[in-house]
């Protein structure tokens, strides 16, 4: 399911703080020493090199990097070294700085499982000293607001139980809401922040019986684009199929001239160490491309090497 390429054995923790010590000296930075180093090992032992470069040389590697590396791919490297719950917690705080970046708290809060959410919320306030809830609050205003909060705040049951007959009427609710382009209706919020995934993929099975089409295709259908709306969507998308979701991110993310590296960066960052294969499967077999061969054509230099190291290139 994972794409990264960890070497056998792995250098220890200590052998690999001195190679990246000796990349950052001299005159520039041996770029391609930090890739072969970073990018093949999981997330222990990037805490353990962290951990043991401190100690040798009483200087925070994080900001060692930061300073000696530059643009897409120095954020990138600054996404990929953390462990993944502390990743998605900085992710998670770079998204509702200045203008909220929804689509991030919408996967932060549908994709991840409870349990997963919940340590996210945790570390987030260790962390910042503030509630994620609070700071999502903080940064949206009216129907948005009263749409993230709740869908950040909630702790959904995890299990596989699934009414069929709550599934009927609770689709028709969300049917009947959608043709009066009542977005906002708190029944739309309730039933996507508190159900389950299992209960709401059967409501969303049932709506595209009943109605002869999909939700998000009836949401496509409205007049009236808008942050609420698109963040319905999304969260529909994030929770009916995490997989398809982030395969048309990178996919969309690629079409634009350059790449879009903020959302190519985040996938793969995020995903590299649990279900990169299966995402780089559907990405193929939608665009007959290698995920490899479009990173390489849309992207350059050492944040190329990056992310084809990251995907197992």
């Amino acid at each position: 399911m994972a794409t990264l390429s960890i070497p056998q054995p792995v250098p220890s923790p200590l052998e690999d703080a001195e190679a990246l010590r000796k990349a950052c000296q001299g005159w520039g930075t041996d770029e391609k020493a930090v890739i072969e180093i970073l990018a093949h090992r999981g997330a222990v032992h990037r805490t353990q090199i962290r951990l043991a470069y401190k100690e040798l040389y009483k200087e925070d590697l994080v900001k060692r990097l930061e300073s000696e590396l530059s643009g897409d791919f120095e954020r990138a490297v600054y996404r990929w070294i953390f462990e993944p719950l502390e990743r998605e917690v900085i992710i998670a705080n770079i998204a509702v700085k200045a203008r909220i970046d929804y689509r991030v708290i919408i996967e932060t809060a549908c994709i991840n499982s409870p349990p997963e959410l919940l340590a996210v919320k945790q570390a987030y306030q260790a962390r910042y000293k503030r509630s994620l809830e609070e700071d999502v609050a903080s940064h949206t205003s009216g129907d948005l607001r009263k749409f993230l909060v709740p869908l950040v705040a909630s702790h959904r049951y995890g299990g596989e139980e699934v009414d069929p007959s709550l599934a009927l009427t609770e689709a028709r609710i969300l049917h009947d809401a959608i043709k009066q382009n009542a977005f906002n209706h708190e029944e739309i919020t309730r039933i996507l922040t508190t159900r389950s995934r299992f209960q709401l993929n059967a409501t969303f099975n049932r709506f595209k019986d009943e109605f002869g089409v999909s939700v998000t295709k009836g949401l496509s259908s409205s007049e009236c684009p808008d942050d609420l709306l698109s963040s319905l969507r999304v969260a529909i998308r994030c929770i009916s199929s995490p997989h398809k979701y982030l395969e048309k991110a990178l996919r969309n993310a690629l079409k634009k001239p350059g790449a879009d590296a903020d959302v190519l960066t985040r996938v793969i960052t995020t995903r590299a160490e649990k279900d990169l294969k299966v995402i780089k499967e559907l990405y193929l077999h939608r665009t007959n491309t290698s995920l490899d061969h479009a990173i390489a054509k849309e992207t350059s230099n050492d944040y190329k090497s990056f992310l084809l190291a990251l995907i197992g290139n």
